[in-house]
Order: structure tokens, then sequence, then C-alpha cells
């Protein structure tokens, strides 16, 4: 018996379209992301458990847990019957790599138990091919950090997938689901089209920043730069009251604030604990909708999948 857990991620950073993703876990030490168990099994199956997993699909076929057995049951050229359990922590559509957690623990586990010795890139590979079945287009953003832990800049070229990359250790990230859905495939299908010359140069002045105030140790350049033009202005009106929110918990002393991925979940950066827990309590009482949405204060989970008992 073989089970994995994958961490939930931010993708985009704010600053990172597509290109920055970073894995995360609650500092109070409680699971924020799915796990897969591989079981020896005479037919094969798949158990859902978890708060979240009523909202999986019905039919086994449909699930991305049964597209990943069925890439290895072709790279091993046979059809191996196992039992796989997917504990579902994570809210379908939430913006914090649902799907990709499922991906990454489900890949990683059949990797193990099938004794095929994949290469990291390889999996990301698998992995990136899976999460486009489920977003309707090849990203690394969420995989990547999910799978690898810390920070990941997306490189995708040639045999490199993507690089760990530092980031600040005093940073809280605080991250709040609304307890509503928003689908990737709309939150994508919303961006324009074609940008101005202007955006993009602008983009791309943002993230070289960014890029160099992380490495050079300058936090109050790369908080100056977190700011999305391609994808974020076109994805607020999505958010409810996210102007609002993002105001207040500047307000009370967040550093910044933004989209988690395609939304609707937010993130905000605190560099005071106690900012944090005033942020995460403000957060509990105005922004979230019903009693199924969740607040955390995290740090980066800079190990990624892993195997636990």
């Amino acid at each position: 018996m073989i089970k994995i857990y994958a961490p939930a991620s931010i993708g985009n950073l704010g600053v990172g379209f597509d290109l920055l993703g970073a894995a995360i876990s609650p500092i109070d030490h409680n699971f924020l992301g799915d796990c897969i168990t591989v079981c020896s099994s005479k037919i094969f199956n798949i158990i859902n458990t978890g708060e979240f997993s009523t909202q999986l699909p019905n039919n086994m076929h449909k699930n991305i847990v049964y597209q990943t057995w069925k890439i290895f049951c072709k790279i091993i050229q046979k059809k191996i019957p196992v039992k796989i359990i997917l504990e579902k922590n994570m809210p379908i559509g939430s913006g914090l790599g649902s799907s990709a957690s499922s991906i990454v623990a489900s890949t990683v586990a059949l990797n193990i138990f099938f004794k095929t010795n994949l290469k990291k890139q390889k999996l990301l590979k698998i992995m990136g091919k899976l999460e486009g079945l489920v977003s309707g287009s090849i990203h690394y953003d969420n995989v990547a950090p999910s799978f690898l832990g810390g920070t990941q800049l997306i490189i995708q070229e040639k045999n490199i997938i993507s690089q760990k990359i530092p980031m600040f250790e005093n940073w809280f990230w605080v991250i709040a689901w609304p307890g509503s859905q928003l689908s990737t495939v709309i939150s994508r299908d919303i961006l324009p089209k074609k940008y101005t010359r202007k955006t993009c140069v602008q983009q791309n002045k943002n993230i070289a920043t960014f890029m160099h105030a992380i490495y050079t140790n300058q936090k109050e350049l790369a908080l100056q730069v977190m700011n999305d033009l391609i994808a974020e202005p076109y994805r607020i009106p999505l958010l409810k009251n996210f102007d609002v929110t993002k105001k207040n918990l500047l307000k009370l002393g967040a550093r910044t604030c933004h989209i988690s991925g395609s939304g609707p979940t937010i993130f905000s950066i605190c560099d005071d604990y106690e900012v944090a827990k005033t942020s995460e309590t403000w957060l509990k009482k105005n922004f979230l909708q019903n009693k199924k949405g969740f607040v955390h204060i995290c740090k980066i989970d800079n190990y990624g999948s892993k195997q636990v008992r």
C-alpha cells in the first residue's frame, strides 16, 4: 500500500501569470491538500472520501485519478487493477490547485506502486497533460510546486519544466476560500485574446523586477511590483467584493492581496504574524459566503508531495 499527500498551491502569485506557483501549508499543520492511497486489488476501483468528495463526478471514468491510472497502464503496457482511495480535502474550482493536488498525489503514488521509476521531469509532463484535461490547457504553475515544493518558476523548455526559486521566509500567506466554485476554463476564457505592447512591456518589467528582488533579498521592491496586468484585472469582476476586501486588508497592515490562481480564493501577504491573525479574523467575518468556506495562515511548503502513513 502506498499513500501520498500533495499540498495546495497558489498559481500566478499575482505577478507571474502561468509562470509562478508556490506550494503552501497551514501553520497549524492541518492538511490542505489531497491524499491518494493505492492498494493491490482483483478489480479496479476508486473510492472517494474526504470533506469535498461529493464534488467529484459519479462516473468513475470521469475522475482524473482514473485518467492517471490509464496513463500508467499504457506506460507498463498492461492493465493492472488497483484500488485507489482519493481523500478529497480540497474544494474543486477553488483556485488552490485542487485538480493539481489529486493529479500529483496519484501520479507519484502510481509511479511508486508500479515501480516505473520515472524521472521528475517525465512525471511533470504527465501531470501537465492531466491538468490540461481538467482546465483545457497544459500549465504547470500548480502541479510543479505541489509536486516539488517551494516556489517554482515555470520554464517549459526542452527537458526543463520548472525550477525552484527562493522566497522571503518571513512572509505569512493568508488564503481565503469563500465557499463558492469558479471554473478554471471560465476564468481563462474571460481573458483577452490580444494585449497592447504597453501592457506586455509593463508585465515583463514587473516579473523581471520581482525575480531580481527575490534573488537580491529586496522585499519592498518585490511587493511593489506584484501587479498582474494579464489576468487579474479581468477576473476581479468574477469575485464578490474583491476591491473592498483588498482595501480593508491593506488598512489592517497586509502588504498585498491578489487572486489565487483562477479564483475565487484570494491570498494576502503579511510580514507580521499579528497582522496575519487580524487579517484571518476579518476574512472569516467578512469574506466567507457560507460555512464551507475557510481561511488559513500559511507558509511556503518546501517539501511538496510526500509519502504518509
